[in-house]
């Protein structure tokens, strides 16, 4: 048997393409997440992101939209929690999180 080039591509050909500014929808502005961003030796910010982007497509955007070098990215998928409206069960959507760790002095100002 032969592979075929086409099926054997890496991963960045494959899946989901984004634009830089659909990949991060918005930034999760918390008590926790400022704290972490005004940290000396290392920024953390947290962003909502989309649910089938990747890490590197998250640290692409990340760099080219804010204009950093990230150090990191570390994603989490919070599951939608389960609403009750009088007689009716429903379910919020679940979505994808990233903590994104910047190198050196790099800060992202959108306090």
């Amino acid at each position: 048997m032969t592979t075929n080039s086409a099926t054997s591509s890496s991963a960045d050909s494959c899946g989901l393409q984004l634009e830089h500014h659909q990949v991060i929808l918005r930034p999760l502005v918390t008590e926790k997440g400022v704290f972490q961003s005004e940290s000396k030796e290392n920024a953390k910010y947290t962003f909502e992101v989309h649910p089938q982007a990747t890490k590197k497509q998250i640290k692409d955007s990340i760099e080219a939209l804010f204009e950093v070098k990230v150090a990191k990215v570390a994603t989490q998928t919070r599951k939608g929690k389960s609403r009750r409206y009088r007689f009716k069960i429903g379910a919020t959507k679940g979505w994808k999180k990233a903590v994104v760790t910047l190198k050196g002095d790099y800060r992202i100002d959108f306090y």
